[in-house]
């Protein structure tokens, strides 16, 4: 790929992860500013997982649910962090975010609920309640 190609990969890239997440997470924009070739790589790998599903597939909702327990079973609280927000906006409850995480714990141990699990419950609990003041303020 050509130098000018892949800056406008990056660039195409950026504007991905704010339509998703709603930031660019560190991590990726090292990738984007250290590694550029592979960072365009990756962004197509990952803009396959977030295309929209055709019939039979995976829902946007279930895909995010699927990364924050990923990134809990390996500890990463600030990606699981971001895919929770990005769950959330497409209508992941705190419900079924507990029961996941409660399977990982089941399979994976307790030390996945003391290291990330319960946080990332209690960070759900957060975007719920701030979900609800500003329902709140919109009906006033």
């Amino acid at each position: 790929m050509a130098s000018d190609d892949i800056r406008d990969e990056v660039e195409r890239g950026r504007e991905h992860f704010m339509e998703t997440l709603g930031n660019v997470p560190e991590p990726i924009r090292a990738m984007m500013d250290y590694a550029p070739g592979y960072f365009a790589g990756y962004l197509r790998m990952r803009e396959h997982i977030y295309q929209r599903p055709p019939e039979g597939s995976l829902d946007l909702k279930t895909k995010e649910l699927i990364y924050v327990l990923l990134d809990v079973v390996t500890g990463n609280l600030d990606g699981a962090k971001n895919h929770l927000r990005a769950a959330m906006k497409e209508g992941l409850t705190l419900g079924e975010l507990t029961d996941g995480c409660l399977q990982v714990l089941h399979v994976c141990g307790v030390t996945t609920w003391g290291k990330t699990g319960y946080k990332v419950c209690d960070y759900a609990a957060e975007i719920e309640a701030e979900m609800r003041r500003e329902a709140e303020s919109v009906r006033r």
